[in-house]
């Protein structure tokens, strides 16, 4: 690669599950709508059956198939890796990619434990000196609604920040015979609704309010202890199994912690909000005006300006698709709207954009380490029944 102007960029992915078929649609379409610095070539997918990988790579555009990760690493038609495998193998295939000098893309959170997160972060810094990028997954950022979230916060319209409030709430896992799958193994997962969903408001509520938690107060709960065992159709790998299992991750976090700037700020996540699907929310209270954010509204942004007439003023809605407004002028017309999967079609650009400019791309493994010491913290206070925890 030399960073010339529609130069070919091979990717290679590890995984091909519900991150990977979201991946592989904004590598196949990102050339389609932004005018990329390399033209990104979809070499192999790598996954541990043969012939489950080689159909997924039929499916979804990829040009081979490999069954082991290192061979992945090891081609010379790969420059990227692109991580989409549960948080416990994140650490051991992002060194190894950073190490053979291959840029990494890796799906959040970073890892299972800060300690892999550090070595991550520790490898990514070693490989920024020969030029090498990585680049964790939170695709939220790449809402055009919280990205203009962000521009309104940076250029002061919200004046100085009080209150920072998120939520994301799901409800895909209230049947108790739901099987007992990955994210719910802790030596897997790491955590459960807090590492999954919970580290997407983390991040997001730092990345719009600019400023970072410094410590926090918090309870976890498992409000089903077992569930049924799962076979390879729940994702597992395994031989279809009977009986049932523990559930060893948490089902819901719910946190309060201090912004390094003064702002209070709350967090919930749960997977036991019946008829929540996707409600992913962030509001931001400032001296000045706030503004507030729902996922399944996810083309809408609210602002309230306090500067404004009392007489007039009033919580207003902007629809967040017009030709300025963050990465929408790539895409329909005013009014046309996007979706889930056009987060990772900005992420993909941005990356991208990075490799060829030669900058770190954000979020960077540095940030990813950052929600990983919170989440860390998170669940020290939750053993210490809400013991106040620094981050």
């Amino acid at each position: 690669m030399t960073g010339t102007s529609r130069e070919t960029i091979g990717v290679g992915m590890v995984g091909y599950a519900f991150m990977g078929r979201a991946h592989s649609q904004a590598w196949r379409n990102a050339g389609a709508f932004f005018d990329l610095p390399y033209t990104p070539v979809m070499a192999a997918l790598a996954g541990r059956s043969r012939d489950q990988a080689t159909a997924a790579a039929d499916r979804l555009g990829w040009g081979a198939a490999e069954t082991d990760w290192r061979a992945l690493i090891e081609r010379d038609d790969v420059d990227i890796v692109d991580i989409c495998t549960p948080g416990d193998t994140h650490a051991e295939i992002a060194i190894a990619a950073l190490e053979a000098g291959k840029h990494v893309l890796c799906e959040k959170p970073l890892a299972n434990t800060v300690g892999q997160a550090v070595a991550m972060a520790e490898a990514a810094d070693r490989a920024r000196a020969g030029g090498v990028r990585a680049m964790v997954a939170f695709n939220y950022r790449r809402v055009p609604a919280l990205a203009l979230a962000r521009d309104l916060v940076a250029e002061g319209r919200l004046g100085t920040i009080r209150h920072v409030r998120a939520q994301y709430l799901q409800d895909w896992i209230v049947d108790p015979d739901f099987p007992l799958v990955w994210r719910l193994d802790a030596d897997k997962a790491g955590s459960g609704a807090l590492g999954d969903i919970g580290a997407h408001i983390v991040d997001a509520a730092q990345f719009v309010a600019g400023d970072r938690l410094t410590g926090v107060s918090a309870t976890l709960e498992t409000f089903v202890k077992e569930r049924p065992l799962a076979g390879e159709s729940a994702g597992l790998g395994a031989a279809a199994a009977t009986g049932r299992g523990p559930v060893t991750v948490d089902d819901a976090a719910l946190f309060f912690g201090r912004m390094s700037g003064g702002a209070l700020a709350s967090f919930e996540a749960t997977r036991f909000a019946t008829g929540r699907k996707n409600a992913m929310r962030l509001e931001i209270n400032g001296s000045d005006g706030s503004l507030a954010f729902d996922f399944e509204a996810m083309n809408e942004l609210s602002f309230y300006d306090g500067t404004e007439d009392p007489r007039t003023a009033g919580f207003r809605r902007i629809l967040v698709t017009e030709p300025d407004h963050p990465y929408a002028g790539a895409w329909w017309p005013p009014g046309h709207l996007l979706g889930y999967e056009h987060t990772f079609t900005h992420e993909v650009r941005d990356f991208l954009a990075a490799i060829a400019d030669g900058t770190d791309p954000a979020p960077s493994f540095a940030d990813g380490l950052g929600v990983q010491r919170v989440l860390d913290a998170v669940g020290r206070s939750a053993a210490g029944r809400g013991v106040w925890t620094d981050i």
